[in-house]
């Protein structure tokens, strides 16, 4: 068993996608940026303050992650609004951008952490595109304003790194850290993972 300390849907589903069982206990950290904080720093210390406060709740290993959607060093967060989630589809459409996922994970070997960057292409975005995406309902709650796991992968041309580490989760170096927790995946045992 493992505590994720995130109300995220998604990581729920990929940690269940390598039969992690979960208890789901999200806590409330204040996610400002600091000044000058450099991204990766910024997910990496969102991931590790997730972990340790879930740690207070849970006496199981707790698992913390967040994700940010970086162009040009500077970090799209989740849409505020219509307007937002379209000028943010419009800044991303026809380059190329980072995604920025840390994990965390606190357990009897103090805390563990990691943090992985998937490069995403995505083609152009016409406006008229990038409004019907919006309709959907789909990007109101993702970082950038698109998730690559729905209906946006038709927008993207390109991937370099974790499909998984867009989505949420990386879930390669999840299942590293995991096993180093003495939590049990599917392929406890075996050589897979050392």
């Amino acid at each position: 068993m493992l505590c994720l300390a995130s109300a995220s849907p998604r990581r729920l589903e990929l940690l269940a996608s390598i039969d992690v069982d979960c208890e789901v206990r999200p806590v409330d950290i204040d996610e400002t940026p600091l000044p000058g904080e450099l991204p990766r720093d910024y997910v990496c210390r969102l991931a590790r303050e997730k972990a340790l406060a879930g740690a207070v709740l849970s006496e199981l290993p707790v698992l913390g992650s967040d994700t940010a959607v970086v162009l040009d060093g500077e970090i799209l967060g989740k849409p505020r609004d219509r307007a937002h989630a379209l000028e943010m589809l419009a800044m991303l459409s026809g380059n190329t951008h980072e995604v920025l996922t840390g994990v965390a994970v606190s357990g009897p070997q103090g805390l563990l952490d990691c943090c992985v960057t998937t490069r995403v292409t995505l083609r152009a975005i016409s406006p008229a595109a990038a409004a019907a995406y919006w309709a959907t309902g789909e990007p109101q709650d993702k970082a950038g304003g698109y998730g690559i796991q729905g209906r946006a992968a038709v927008f993207v041309s390109h991937i370099e790194g974790s499909h998984s580490a867009v989505v949420g989760l990386p879930l390669y170096e999840t299942a590293e850290l995991l096993a180093r927790q003495g939590v049990a995946l599917w392929m406890s045992g075996q050589a897979a993972v050392s």
